[in-house]
């Protein structure tokens, strides 16, 4: 297919749109051929050097996603952070991942006009992006995505929520997640505007990124749920939203009671990041919740097919409890380094390949797929996935921690948080325990409570006594 990669869509799209809006931001608003002309006056800064990997760590805006388009159009692939992620997190991901260039915002400011035409080197089976989750080795590990996996994708988008030119999709997630792919890609590739509101509004309360939506007329918000649970409180929401799209965690029927009388279609969506930003669409906003209060996560998208497999990777029946494995367009090239995780991409006879999710699911009578929990320790905090054992693994590389222990709870409103149990050297602080945590994971792996232990419980057997462990309770927020 001719535009089966990133760049030659999103080419196709300045062909047939120059003029249309892309970028929206609260001081400008850039077109499809300027984006594109920016994105070429960035790529010629390393257009010559042949880079295969090119780090990315700028701030929000026109600039960042042109230097995307700029990589991906050299036929790179790019790897993207966040200028807060900690620096020894980010040396790691770009260490690994075999990264040559680092792209900033310094960097793009040498970026001038030439006139000169680059052709495009992008390739439908060429990686396009790594993206880093946790790890249970205690290293983040990088899932590797081709371009014709984020080009079905888009696809799949379109068709599902008919988005296309005079949509105006709200850019809130930060760039290392895959909300963020959907955000940016199934936007441009489709020919609606991405519109960028500043880092203040979108670390602001949820008024003020209200208004920023109202003001510049936004159509689609896609975001984790605890974005709807905010927007829910609110008594009134802009007029210009005509859906809504939650992923990345649990839905639960109280975080749209009021969303869904207010006439906005609202869908939840499921899968990892392994099978490119989603495999599965259900749409909630009509539908009636399960009895513990969520919503299944219904059926595949387009271009691909998701199975409910037993232990023995074979094809359960309907009603019957089994790990959810994911087939098709979606399915990632793998992870970098080759950890022990990249046994969970299956190849079979007939060549194809599915990804073991860890999620343990079964198929409703209807086709819709309802997501239980995970096979294993790995939990969802603030929509982010956590390996509690890769925290745990840095908080034993603390100078000052004889020996610690993380575990992951529910507090009442079925959100994980996450505790550590340690016991420290004499002189230590919690202060230095939490400074080093924190210079080598994202905030939100930092456990929200530390507990102070003599002894570590251990059973007869000489494993950790889960049952001897403190509880420490923590009162659900209110949504």
């Amino acid at each position: 297919m001719a535009d089966n990669t990133i760049y030659s869509k999103f080419e196709s799209i300045v062909e047939r749109q120059p003029d249309a809006p892309a970028i929206i931001t609260e001081e400008q608003t850039l077109t499809y051929s300027q984006l594109n002309d920016m994105a070429n006056e960035i790529m010629a800064l390393f257009y010559d050097r042949h880079i295969p990997r090119i780090g990315l760590i700028m701030r929000h805006g026109p600039r960042q996603i042109a230097a995307m388009l700029a990589i991906l159009k050299s036929g790179a692939a790019y790897v993207p952070t966040e200028p807060f992620i900690p620096k020894v997190r980010t040396d790691y991901m770009m260490q690994t991942a075999g990264v040559d260039l680092i792209i900033t915002d310094d960097y793009c400011n040498k970026a001038r006009g030439t006139g000169r035409v680059m052709p495009d080197r992008s390739e439908p089976n060429a990686p396009a992006y790594i993206l880093y989750t946790s790890g249970t080795s205690g290293r983040p590990k990088g899932v590797i995505i081709e371009n014709h996996s984020v080009t079905n994708y888009t696809r799949a988008f379109e068709n599902e929520f008919n988005i296309g030119r005079g949509d105006i999709m709200l850019q809130y997630s930060v760039c290392s997640f895959d909300i963020f792919v959907e955000e940016v890609f199934a936007t441009l590739l489709n020919g609606a505007a991405l519109c960028i509101p500043s880092e203040k509004k979108r670390n602001g309360n949820i008024r003020e990124l209200m208004e920023f939506v109202e003001k510049h007329g936004v159509t689609i918000v896609d975001g984790f749920p605890y974005l709807l649970a905010e927007m829910n409180k609110l008594e009134s929401i802009p007029p210009s939203i005509r859906l809504i799209i939650s992923g990345g965690d649990v839905v639960r029927e109280s975080y749209i009671n009021n969303l869904r009388d207010k006439g906005i279609i609202i869908y939840n969506t499921y899968g990892p990041s392994e099978t490119t930003v989603c495999s599965n669409y259900y749409r909630i906003d009509n539908a009636k919740a399960l009895p513990d209060g969520t919503f299944p996560v219904g059926k595949a998208i387009k271009g691909v097919e998701v199975k409910i497999l037993d232990n023995n990777l074979r094809e359960v029946p309907k009603g019957t409890v089994g790990e959810i494995c994911i087939f098709g367009e979606g399915i990632a090239q793998g992870y970098t380094g080759n950890p022990p995780e990249q046994k969970n991409f299956v190849s079979i006879k007939n060549g194809a390949r599915f990804y073991r999710s860890g999620d343990v699911g079964y198929e409703m009578d209807d086709g819709n797929i309802v997501f239980l929990h995970r096979r294993d320790n790995q939990v969802m905090i603030m929509g982010k996935r956590v390996e509690p054992e890769e925290v745990e693994n840095i908080l034993n590389t603390c100078p000052c921690v004889d020996r610690g222990i993380v575990r992951a709870f529910l507090d009442e409103n079925g959100l994980y948080y996450l505790v550590a149990y340690l016991m420290p050297k004499a002189a230590c602080t919690l202060h230095e325990i939490h400074k080093w945590l924190s210079e080598r994971l994202v905030d939100f792996m930092v456990p929200e409570f530390f507990v102070k232990m003599k002894q570590i419980p251990i059973t007869r057997r000489g494993k950790i006594d889960l049952e001897m462990l403190p509880v420490i309770m923590k009162e659900g927020a209110a949504v």
